[in-house]
């Protein structure tokens, strides 16, 4: 990591309506935490990329707007250029972010009580939009193997069969374990998928933080036959921190399911979508190559430096490397702490606001997801405050 970093820039967004910082009263009863929950980043933009947003508002007019040939150029080019595949104009449906995506296509795709599966510890919002929308939540939880996950293919064949499952709600890269699933994982997955009729869900909105010598395998990739019942849900809102202009793209190659989602997403009124949403889209997926290269970059360093903190001074702590996300995931149950001794020191000595491991299923209740898309000198304040707390 090169000193004086862009990255390393400490911009206060205190008093900015921003969740992370301006809302520990009202979810947190305090506002003296330390904030390393919400997949957030701290990052301010480019000024390329920011000269396109103002040149956008200084027009003065904000009525409804669709996406134009440039949009879909751009979404294309990135994906293509990033990920190796090409991306046809009428497979997409805009959306407001993924986890509108993701619900709009449970509606479509199931119907009320019938089983959807996931797989625990998985990014908590799964579970809601299966329950929330009447359907039921099955799991097969990601087999931990000395701090390294991996799916338990057998259960998961046993919950489809024994559930008779409809959908498959799959996090890829994943989150919050890091896993970015091979190619021969993914196959492996959709294959059980074709045998037992389970349409694949796929978020790949991590798929821009992948770490050397892994590689994001999207299941765009693979073989056509997997596009039978396939939607994959992207956005670049994690990469380029814009989930506030709530932008999001559902891509459905095969046109009876696309049109399926399409009928479920008129009936939840939704249409035209964000402006600024679609000019970020068309600015950062032009615009933004090289900001990114440094980014994931500069995250790596934070996740190094993270692993090497952990091991020299938080010896009970078990920390799952990530091959992507800009997540961290730590095992605290070697310090032998109850899971409110553990939330204590997290949030009453350590004064840290993090996601604690039981929202992502209740086997992981002595864990913590860290959030490592901060300048280094909040990560080092982070994991020195921890240290002390579990210390004393």
């Amino acid at each position: 990591m090169a000193p004086n970093s862009p990255f390393d820039e400490l911009v206060n967004r205190h008093g900015t309506s921003c969740l992370k910082y301006d809302f520990g009263l009202a979810r947190k009863g305090r506002t003296d935490l330390l904030p390393m929950w919400v997949a957030d980043m701290d990052f301010a933009l480019p000024k390329d990329i920011l000269a396109d947003f103002h040149a956008r508002i200084d027009h003065g007019i904000f009525g409804y707007t669709d996406p134009d040939a440039d949009y879909y150029e751009a979404l294309d080019g990135w994906f293509s250029r990033h990920h190796g595949y090409h991306i046809k104009p009428e497979w997409v449906t805009v959306g407001c972010g993924v986890v509108y995506g993701l619900a709009t296509a449970i509606k479509a795709f199931t119907r009320p009580n019938d089983a959807i599966l996931i797989q625990q510890p998985v990014y908590y919002p799964f579970r809601e939009v299966i329950e929330d929308n009447g359907r039921v939540f099955v799991n097969s939880q990601l087999r931990n193997e000395g701090g390294r996950y991996t799916i338990d293919f057998d259960d998961v064949e046993k919950k489809m069969i024994a559930h008779n499952v409809k959908a498959l709600l799959l996090c890829s890269p994943h989150n919050p374990v890091g896993r970015v699933w091979s190619r021969k994982e993914l196959e492996r997955l959709g294959d059980l998928c074709l045998t037992h009729h389970v349409i694949i869900l796929c978020d790949e909105i991590h798929c821009d933080f992948v770490y050397a010598p892994h590689h994001f395998t999207s299941f765009l990739t693979l073989d056509e036959k997997y596009r039978r019942n396939l939607a994959v849900f992207t956005s670049p809102s994690k990469t380029f921190n814009v989930a506030g202009f709530q932008p999001g793209n559902i891509i459905i190659p095969d046109e009876t399911l696309r049109q399926a989602y399409r009928r479920a997403n008129a009936a939840s009124g939704y249409s035209q979508g964000s402006i600024m949403g679609q000019i970020a889209v068309k600015s950062c997926y032009t615009k933004g190559d090289a900001w990114v290269k440094e980014l994931v970059a500069y995250i790596k360093g934070n996740i190094d430096w993270t692993r090497d903190f952990v091991k020299k001074n938080l010896p009970q702590a078990v920390m799952t490397d990530p091959e992507g996300t800009y997540l961290v995931w730590i095992d605290f149950s070697g310090y032998g702490l109850s899971d409110e001794g553990l939330e204590e020191a997290v949030t009453d000595k350590a004064k840290l606001w993090l996601d604690s491991g039981k929202i992502f299923g209740p086997e992981t209740a002595q864990f913590e997801r860290f959030n490592m898309a901060a300048p280094r000198a909040v990560i080092e304040e982070a994991f020195g405050r921890l240290k002390k707390a579990l210390e004393n």
